[in-house]
């Protein structure tokens, strides 16, 4: 078994809880201060979802919330990642780039299997096209 087949066994919903989270604190990193609406609108993800994932970094140490008290939008929050934050993004990075290089590999070697197939098989112009 493969690495990629190792992760595609994962179950979808820890997959894709990692490139939420890494996608958030990514948000985070380039903009402090925001609301939870529009991170959820930023990235895609439901507000239930940034909720419950902002409570877990914040709970984990990740990430340092405060009052952003000079803010016109008294619902926005000034989120700041802590170096433990910064290390658990760079850990997921890492995760994530290795992850994606095994898709492109594997991608690779099926996208020239089928070159190899189409070309065995003198499949017409008209065809391909």
């Amino acid at each position: 078994m493969n690495m990629l087949d190792v992760i595609m066994s994962l179950p979808q919903k820890t997959r894709l809880e990692s490139e939420e989270v890494l996608k958030l604190l990514r948000e985070i990193e380039q903009t402090s201060e925001t609301t939870q609406r529009e991170l959820s609108s930023r990235l895609g993800i439901s507000l239930g979802k940034v909720n419950f994932l902002l409570k877990a970094l914040i709970d984990k140490g990740h990430i340092k919330v405060d009052n952003f008290k000079k803010s016109n939008n008294k619902s926005a929050y000034l989120y700041n990642l802590t170096p433990k934050g910064i290390e658990e993004k760079a850990r997921i990075s890492y995760h994530f780039l290795r992850r994606k290089l095994i898709e492109y590999s594997e991608l690779e070697h099926e996208i020239g299997r089928l070159k190899h197939e189409v070309s065995e098989a003198q499949v017409p112009r008209d065809i391909r096209d």
